[in-house]
């Protein structure tokens, strides 16, 4: 078991809070500007870049705006 899942005296099991700071908002914000400007490109057509800037908001920047 992880330290912060410690039971209370009642058997609770108390929960971590997440704690969001700066770095979270600058990569939220990033994968907010790459996931809008990936969809604005694949409206226009684009077949190449508008996929990899969509994985690449997606799949990276909003885990590590949650993670981080």
């Amino acid at each position: 078991m992880n330290k912060k899942d410690k039971t209370s005296g009642r058997g609770a099991v108390s929960k971590a809070s997440l704690q969001f700071s700066r770095i979270n908002l600058a990569f939220a914000a990033g994968a907010f500007v790459t996931i809008t400007f990936g969809y604005w490109l694949l409206s226009t057509g684009s077949i190449t870049l508008a996929p990899i800037l969509l994985v690449l908001g997606y799949v990276l920047l909003v885990p590590l705006a949650i993670i981080l």
